[in-house]
């Protein structure tokens, strides 16, 4: 499956931000989806994971309460709601897919760039 991430932008403190990945095979429905980010300097890490049929959601501490994210397998694609953001959330944004929850994420997209400024 093929993904491309989109959404990404500058934005204040406290401001918000809605990320999307469109995937390109109508076999969707079937892979787990995940959200993770890599800031400059540090390794990537995981943001957000969502189930098949988007029953079950997972997510970092660090963005627990303020991002949610959501599928639309109706539409290919997968969403990340983000608010109120830090400048400690500025990172280029990922999305993968997988076949199950519980297997590695072997699908990645090219990243979207999300910049926080203080």
């Amino acid at each position: 499956v093929q993904l491309q991430a989109s959404g990404g932008g500058l934005v204040q403190a406290g401001g918000s931000l809605r990320l999307s990945c469109a995937a390109s095979r109508r076999t969707f429905s079937s892979y787990a989806m995940g959200w993770f980010r890599q800031a400059p300097g540090k390794e990537r890490e995981f943001v957000a994971a969502i189930s098949q049929s988007g029953g079950r959601t997972y997510y970092a501490d660090s963005v627990k309460g303020r991002f949610t994210i959501s599928r639309d397998n109706a539409k290919n694609t997968v969403s990340l709601q983000m608010n109120s953001l830090k400048p400690e959330d500025t990172a280029v944004y990922y999305c993968a897919a997988r076949d199950n929850d519980y297997s590695k994420y072997d699908y990645w997209g090219q990243g979207t760039l999300v910049t926080v400024s203080s």
